[in-house]
């Protein structure tokens, strides 16, 4: 999966995972309402992507 993701995209999952950190270490219960937004948000993407795929007949890539 990292090979997908490129830099930029290694660069992301560090920012965000600084950043949940950062919150973590100040409140963790707003660290983990926000890590738990993100996973939403990343699992919203992932049905996005495999459904607009499939419509492409695309939809044994992902």
């Amino acid at each position: 999966m990292m090979d997908k993701l490129g830099a930029a995209g290694i660069g992301g999952i560090l920012v965000i995972l600084g950043g949940i950190g950062l919150l973590a270490w100040v409140d963790p219960l707003i660290a983990a309402g926000i890590g738990l937004v993100v996973a939403g948000l990343g699992l919203v993407l992932y049905g996005l992507v495999t459904n607009v795929l499939a419509s492409f007949g695309m939809g044994g890539i992902v």
